[in-house]
Parts: structure tokens; C-alpha cells; sequence
């Protein structure tokens, strides 16, 4: 398989170096964490001072290390005096009771523990349980649209985003020949932590009214979603349940990474607000594989890869809410606000006008975009920045 260095994370990991939290690297499965880890553990070697001990308890040769005692003696019997000592364990959960001896290594303090795991028991909700709050999360995304084109270089920008739209972001399935054969693969990704993760850690008694949730959140990515109007509408076909456990469902699924939730921001009140957030899917492709590309609202579909967009850059992510209009995302990163609106085609003054509107309504003096699918360099109405989206995507990760 072709591999890219994922700069981002590998830069994010090396600031890590030598900070005392314990590192967990958290995400959808296939997305990337273990390869990853792989770039990590080779440039760590580089470095003569450091004794790096790498452990994949997912292959044979570590099979006894499932055993947490024998796991632990494995660890301190690798230890070196005088270095700079690194544990990195994958799929830590097949050790029972791992975090027993997490949490002891941890209080020794003789090693730096960085851990990828099943998603079922390393969820974000998890870790301060686990490891009494002493934990730093790196949250890997699929591929972004500026890794897809490192990955399949020299093509045309708009023509590689239009494939980007299609294909996404789960880079195992670029080694499949035909689209069927791609959508396969990434319909056993979607359906594995489904069935592997959820429904065997929180006994999901109707696995169908699950998948039925699901497919409804895929199908609604970028609407604004209450947990009382799904109830209604899968009641209304034959799938009978409640609120109650909708929100429930919907919980584990934003806990296996397959949906992130984003709550709404008032702009003007500068407040959060608890109803009505929107979900948006961890890929597209997972979409595609399962729903397949009928009834695609191509302003949502952009909307989601803005969403995840964002989030691989580090920004905590709001819906807008300004009196009865809806500015599609809020971004906060380092005390500062940025007010992002985003279309599919704006070449109708109409269109644009309304696209415009909830921006221009903002008072304050933070920026503001619309990324629309413009093909064209970049240009300003009224401080309102315009920016084709394949270009904004494709822009460098840190911007």
C-alpha cells in the first residue's frame, strides 16, 4: 500500500515529546492510526538517546502480553537506564484490564505511553475513567482533501476534488479497482463498529433500529436534527421507538467516531445553546457505500467536509445561530472567532445574496467566508472573503 506522511499529525506528536500526559490516539477505525504510529515510532529511533518499546498486541508475537502481568514484566524488562524511554502500545485493549498497568506505569513515571486502541474501549468519554483524567486525545480523521492529492499527485485540482467528493477519505479503499469494490470495503468499516463495538459494549438489543439511525443521520448531514423528529419519522416507518433512546443511540454512535455532533452557538448572546445540533459523518464515502449517490444535496455534502475540515484544523467547531438566521459554522481556535458560510453554486446574485446575508448581519469584527464552489481565485464582498472550496481544502493544514 502507498503511504504519505501525515505531517500534521506527526508534527503535532513530535511537540508531544516529553510532556507527562498519556497519549491516546483516537479515531474511526482504518483511519489511519496505526500507520501512523509506524511514521512515529521511526522517527522517534532515529534519535541514539531514546529506547522506544513499540508493542502490537494485534500480532502473534505479542499474543502473551495479553496477560497484564506478563505485559508488565515485558515493559520494565525493556527498560534502559539513562535514556529517554518511549512505550507505544496498538490495540492496548486486548490486554485485560489495561489500564491497571497504564495507570501504574503512569505513577512510576519511568516511561512516555502513547496508546491506540478499539474505539469501544478508548472513547473520548472513557479516558478520564480509565486513566483519572492525566490523558492527552489526538483525534486522526480520514483522509483530508490536501492528503488525497499528495496521495494521487498531478491531477487538476477541481477534477481531483470531484473525485474527493465521490471516493473520500479512508485511503484503504484507493487500493480497490473498481467504485463497487471500494464501496464494499468501506461498508465493512462502517458496519464494524456497529456491530463489533457498540452492540457488544452496550448490549444494543434492536441493531437494526441502530443501523436505521444511522443511515438517517447520513442522510441529514448538515440539517439541523432533534432527537424527538427522528423518533417520529422512524416511527412513521415501521421502526416504533422514543426519543429516549435515540439519544442514546446517537450517543454511541459519536462515541465509535463515525458522527461528530456540533452544538449551536448564539452569535449575538455569545452563549452555547443545548437543542438541535447537527451531525456530521466522520467520511462521505461511509454515505455513499451505504446510501448510495441518490438524493444527494450537494451544499450539505460540502457542509460536512467543511465540518470535518475544521476539526482536523484544530478549531472547536459551533453552528451559528443570529436571530432567525443560521451562519453555517462557527471556528474558535486560540481566542479568536472565524464566521463561515458555504455554498454549492453562488453564480446566481440571488443565491449569493442569501449566502451573504447571515454574514453581513454579524456586528462584529471577526472574520468572514463563504467557500463555494466557485473555481476562481479568491476576492472580497464587502470584507466577506469568497474562496473556491477545492482551494481552501487544499490549502496548507496550519492555515
Amino acid at each position: 500500500m502507498k503511504l504519505i506522511e501525515r505531517t500534521t499529525y506527526l508534527d503535532r506528536l513530535r511537540n508531544l515529546i516529553g510532556t507527562p500526559d498519556i497519549k491516546v490516539i483516537t479515531g474511526v477505525r482504518r483511519s489511519g492510526k496505526s500507520k501512523l504510529m509506524d511514521a512515529f515510532y521511526a522517527d522517534l529511533v532515529l534519535n541514539p538517546d531514546r529506547n522506544v518499546v513499540r508493542i502490537k498486541l494485534n500480532l502473534k508475537e505479542f499474543e502473551s502480553l495479553w496477560d497484564k502481568d506478563h505485559l508488565y514484566r515485558y515493559i520494565q524488562e525493556h527498560y534502559q537506564d539513562g535514556k529517554e524511554n518511549i512505550l507505544i502500545i496498538d490495540e492496548v485493549q486486548l490486554c485485560k484490564s489495561f489500564e491497571t498497568i497504564i495507570n501504574s506505569l503512569y505513577e512510576e513515571a519511568r516511561f512516555e505511553i502513547y496508546l491506540t486502541g478499539s474505539n469501544a474501549f478508548l472513547l473520548s468519554s472513557d479516558l478520564a475513567t480509565l486513566f483519572g483524567g492525566r490523558v492527552y486525545e489526538l483525534s486522526v480523521y480520514p483522509f483530508s482533501f490536501h492528503e488525497f492529492r499528495t496521495y494521487f499527485p498531478g491531477g487538476d485540482i477541481d477534477d481531483d476534488f470531484e473525485e474527493y467528493l465521490v471516493k473520500g477519505g479512508m485511503a484503504g479503499s484507493y487500493l480497490y479497482h473498481t467504485q463497487e469494490d471500494s464501496y464494499h470495503y468501506v461498508q465493512e468499516i462502517y458496519q464494524t463498529p456497529i456491530t463489533k463495538d457498540i452492540v457488544a459494549k452496550y448490549h444494543v438489543e434492536n441493531e437494526s433500529l441502530l443501523m436505521m439511525i444511522a443511515e438517517f443521520l447520513m442522510d441529514n448531514v448538515g440539517s439541523r436534527t432533534s432527537l424527538r423528529n427522528i423518533a417520529r419519522q422512524l416511527t412513521a416507518h415501521a421502526y416504533k421507538t422514543n426519543d429516549k433512546t435515540v439519544g442514546q443511540y446517537l450517543n454511541y454512535l459519536c462515541k465509535s467516531y463515525l458522527f461528530y455532533p456540533l452544538p449551536r452557538y448564539d452569535v449575538k448572546g455569545k452563549r452555547y445553546l443545548e437543542s438541535d445540533q447537527k451531525y456530521f459523518l466522520c467520511d462521505l464515502s461511509f454515505r455513499y457505500a451505504v446510501l448510495g449517490t441518490k438524493n444527494a444535496d450537494y451544499g450539505h455534502l460540502y457542509e460536512n467536509i467543511v465540518a470535518l475540515e475544521l476539526l482536523r484544523r484544530g478549531y472547536e467547531v459551533y453552528i451559528g445561530n443570529l436571530y432567525d438566521k443560521e451562519i453555517d459554522f462557527v471556528a474558535m481556535k486560540n481566542g479568536m472567532k472565524t464566521y463561515i458560510q458555504v455554498a454549492d453554486d453562488i453564480s446566481r446574485p440571488e443565491t449569493l445574496n442569501r449566502e451573504l446575508r447571515p454574514l453581513l448581519s454579524i456586528r462584529d469584527a471577526y472574520p468572514k467566508v463563504l467557500l463555494a464552489h466557485t473555481k476562481h481565485p479568491e476576492y472580497q464582498i464587502e470584507g466577506v472573503r469568497i474562496i473556491d472550496l477545492a482551494r481552501w481544502l487544499d490549502d496548507t493544514p496550519s492555515k
